[in-house]
């Protein structure tokens, strides 16, 4: 799927949805091949706490502290993470076997970090400076949600 088309359709979700994060993360998983397993977590006191998501398989990581892994890097740091090959970042919390690299992209709300996406793919090297620049765009969508 084209960006620019995705990004249409993200709006128009957001203006007609009720389960707007839910639908979104629906949205990205089925739409993009590549996005294996996409999340959202919520900023909760000093953890991000796992909200809606979509994948063949629920994580074990449902509460991750700011600053450990690669989440909690991106929550602390405030920059979108990627991570090309996941078995050579130290960070990285392993999720699932299949999962090569990851993309995690912070969501903020008036300078304040709220939540983020988090994404993984079961290919190396997965996600360009396109998904980075997309997901950037949508996590900003997403703010006015959390």
């Amino acid at each position: 799927m084209y960006y620019k088309k995705a990004e249409e359709q993200i709006k128009k979700i957001i203006e007609r949805s009720s389960n707007v994060l839910q639908n979104v993360v629906d949205f990205l998983c089925n739409n993009f091949n590549r996005y294996t397993w996409v999340g959202i977590y919520i900023f909760q006191g000093s953890n991000l706490v796992l909200g809606p998501w979509k994948g063949p398989n629920a994580t074990e990581h449902t509460r991750i502290p700011i600053g450990k892994g690669v989440c909690g890097s991106a929550a602390k740091t405030g920059k979108t993470e990627v991570v090309d090959d996941v078995l050579s970042d130290n960070r990285y919390l392993a999720c699932f076997v299949s999962t090569k690299s990851e993309i995690v992209v912070p969501i903020k709300k008036e300078g304040k970090i709220v939540g983020e996406i988090d994404i993984d793919s079961d290919k190396i090297g997965a996600f360009t400076i396109k998904d980075k620049i997309f997901l950037e765009k949508i996590a900003d969508m997403l703010s006015e949600h959390i």
